[in-house]
């Protein structure tokens, strides 16, 4: 493992929503007395070779858990009189759930029942989200300008459903409301849908594959395995570059997992792993967030300045896309200046 990902393990990351926008991401970890900084500048287009010989992919989970968030389930209630009237019509059926009787609503039920304000359909998160990033991704990134769309977590847990490949255009007229050859999985399995990006696009120069999730993962340790072995690979130079992006959707994400393999020591400088909580993402475009150019100058100069007012760092030679420096434990913000203006970032973990 390089030092830069020993001190990056060390670290604490400045949650997104506590992050200035200017910033990519913050990272944060006291040395004794010292409190050392880390941080990228948030650039929100690649240059040069890093923009060109993109494959990409979009996966969406489609676990059981998921239904919810296509936009498949029904919340509300029917009143007992009404369930009485649609018991006379033959519109209930009678089920036994883990030994207790229920009455379930017949198609005819609950479409009466969603045209009479009782029931509705949950909101669909996933399409919005979903068009998004495909979106962007084939627009900006996809050298075909089309980027492949799958369902994962199907059937078993470990199956995948392949979309298609969708431009710009295409996909904002997509519905995506969840798999239609196989059945929402009984578990969460992603290792397969990582590997049919990778050996798909085995030629490619350079793949981003971003993943939708809202739960918690099945298969994490062979996930590490495989993400190892793709690490080593890529060092090695036998494969070519991928960078996987896990999306958290809903409000039951295990990001301690999303974590960990953000955070994998691989044994390699290779990182392959970025991780978001949709709700706190600020742009699309964040899932590039750590393919920056480190080495990029975005300003001629910078200062950074404590909570005191003390001048801490001065980047005479220029600001690039990724800087450090130290600064007392005790400060609870910094301020860099660039240009004539000062950005103010907290560096307390709420």
């Amino acid at each position: 493992m390089s030092s830069h990902q020993q001190s990056r393990q060390q670290s604490t990351l400045i949650p997104t929503g506590d992050t200035a926008k200017e910033f990519g991401k913050v990272y944060v970890r006291k040395e004794g007395d010292q409190l050392h900084v880390e941080f990228t500048i948030w650039q929100q287009e690649l240059k040069g070779g890093m923009a060109e010989n993109w494959q990409t992919g979009v996966a969406l989970d489609a676990s059981a858990s998921m239904k919810n968030w296509y936009g498949r389930n029904l919340t509300g209630s029917v009143p007992p009189n009404i369930m009485d009237e649609y018991e006379r019509k033959g519109w209930i059926q009678a089920a036994t759930e883990d030994g207790v009787k229920v009455r379930r609503l017949k198609k005819n039920a609950y479409e009466d029942a969603i045209q009479r304000g009782f029931l509705k359909f949950t909101d669909n998160i996933v399409e919005p989200l979903a068009q998004d990033f495909i979106s962007y991704l084939a627009d900006e990134l996809d050298e075909d300008g089309g980027t492949t769309v799958i369902y994962w977590a199907c059937g078993k847990g470990g199956d995948y459903e392949v979309m298609g490949d969708f431009t710009t255009d295409e996909c904002r007229g997509l519905k995506i409301s969840g798999p239609q050859k196989v059945t929402f999985g009984e578990g969460t399995v992603l290792t397969p849908a990582a590997k049919y990006f990778v050996d798909r696009f085995h030629d490619a120069k350079r793949g981003i594959y971003v993943f939708l999730t809202d739960g918690r993962l099945d298969d994490l340790d062979a996930l590490k395995r495989y993400t190892t072995q793709l690490a080593k690979e890529i060092e090695a130079g036998t494969r070519n570059f991928v960078k996987f992006v896990l999306i958290g959707v809903g409000n039951s994400i295990d990001e301690s997992q999303m974590e960990e393999l953000d955070d994998l020591d691989t044994g390699t400088s290779v990182d392959i792993w970025d991780h978001k909580i949709a709700v706190e993402m600020r742009a699309v475009t964040e899932i590039i967030s750590e393919l920056v150019d480190e080495n990029r100058v975005v300003a001629p100069n910078a200062t950074v300045f404590d909570d005191q007012g003390n001048e801490v760092c001065y980047f005479s030679d220029g600001l690039h896309g990724q800087a450090e420096f130290t600064m007392p434990a005790s400060s609870q913000y910094f301020e860099l200046e660039v240009g004539g203006t000062r950005i103010k970032q907290t560096v307390v973990i709420q």
